[in-house]
C-alpha cells in the first residue's frame, strides 16, 4: 500500500515509502531508553528524514551520514555553523552521491561498532547515531534546555572521529577543529 500525494500537472505521485511505515518510524522506541524523547519538533523531523533516507536507500541502519544529510537539508541553524555556503554545497554533493550509489561506498553497509547486533525490519539507529543522540541530549541539558536541537547533534557527530559523518566532513574539506570550536 502506498501513500498518495496531492496532484499536480503530472497527476498523483506514489511515495516510494510504504504507508504502513510511520512518518516518525521508531523514533519513540529508539528515544524511549532516554525517557520521553527530549528532541525539539525540528530535530524529530530531521530524525524522521534520516529514517526515510535509510529506508529509500535500503540501508539496515540510520547512520551518521543519513543524519548529517538530513540536518544539512532541514536545519538553517546547522548550515549557519559552517564557514561558507560552498562547504555546505560540497557536503550535500558527497551525501547525494552516496544516496544514489556513487562515490562514497557505504550504501547498504552497516555503520557498526560491533557492540549491537543488526536486526532486520525498519532501520534502527547505528550505535554511532545512538551515541550522538545521547550526547546531544546531554549537551542540551548542560546548557539548561529541555530539548536537543540540530546543532547539538552536529556537535556530537563532529566530536566522534570514528563516524561516517566525520569522514564526509573531512572529504568536503571542513576544518573539523574549527567546526568543533564554533559549536562550543
Amino acid at each position: 500500500m502506498f501513500l498518495r500525494i496531492s496532484a499536480d500537472e503530472v497527476g498523483y505521485v506514489q511515495s516510494p515509502i510504504p504507508s504502513d511505515v510511520p512518518a516518525y518510524g521508531h523514533l519513540q522506541e529508539e528515544a524511549g531508553r532516554l525517557g520521553d524523547p527530549p528532541f525539539s519538533d525540528e530535530l524529530a523531523s530531521v530524525v524522521a528524514g534520516a529514517r526515510r533516507r535509510a529506508l529509500r536507500d535500503g540501508d539496515p541502519q540510520i547512520d551518521t551520514a543519513h543524519l548529517l544529510h538530513s540536518l544539512l537539508e532541514a536545519d538553517p541553524e546547522v548550515r549557519s555553523v559552517f564557514a561558507d555556503k560552498v562547504q555546505v554545497a560540497r557536503l550535500l554533493g558527497y551525501l547525494v552521491q552516496r544516496s544514489i550509489g556513487y562515490g562514497l561506498q557505504w550504501r547498504g553497509a552497516v555503520e557498526d561498532s560491533g557492540a549491537v547486533p543488526v536486526v532486520g525490519g525498519a532501520p534502527a539507529w547505528s550505535p554511532y547515531v545512538a551515541a550522538a543522540m545521547e550526547a546531544a541530549v546531554e549537551r542540551a541539558v548542560s546548557r539548561g534546555d529541555a530539548w536537543a536541537r540540530g546543532v547539538d547533534v552536529l556537535a556530537a557527530l563532529a566530536a566522534d572521529a570514528e563516524c561516517r559523518a566525520v569522514e564526509v566532513l573531512g572529504r568536503a574539506g571542513v576544518d573539523l577543529e574549527g567546526l568543533r570550536q564554533r559549536l562550543r
